[in-house]
């Protein structure tokens, strides 16, 4: 084994360090049942960039990666992603949770930056989520109005 080949090893489990710790063991567990011969050098390549080399940096936490992450996807329109990162993010370690509120801002600033539709589109993702996670009512649920 080369010393480059030790380095893509040690990069590869660093990165795979973060990404369980930001996106939790089910989802990374889950995703690595569905790696195979076409997509397993993508899979290694974004572990080793995405979450070793950009969120294994000191420079902002995972929280703000979290914020970072979430405006890029409305912008991007990668409501997939939106929603995977909502998720982590609201099931994150204490020290990186997303609140309902910090979602919300993140979508109104999005809304001026990226566009009302995108924003719309995030509020019905995030809301689902939400209702889902227990954060709000169920749709069915009668609104309160004060």
């Amino acid at each position: 084994m080369t010393d480059h080949d030790k380095n893509h090893d040690q990069d590869y489990a660093d990165g795979m360090l973060n990404r369980r710790r930001v996106l939790g063991n089910a989802w990374v567990d889950k995703s690595l049942v569905n790696v195979n011969d076409f997509n397993g050098e993508f899979q290694n390549l974004i572990t080793r960039y995405a979450w070793n080399e950009v969120w294994g940096r000191p420079a902002f936490g995972d929280k703000t990666r979290r914020l970072m992450v979430l405006s890029t996807m409305i912008a991007l329109k990668a409501y997939e992603e939106f929603a995977l990162h909502v998720r982590a993010g609201l099931d994150g370690p204490p020290e990186s949770r997303l609140t309902p509120d910090d979602i919300k801002e993140v979508i109104l600033q999005a809304a001026i930056y990226c566009g009302v539709p995108a924003a719309n589109h995030a509020y019905s993702i995030a809301g689902a989520i939400l209702r889902e996670k227990g954060f709000l009512p169920s749709s069915d649920a009668p609104a309160h109005v004060a």
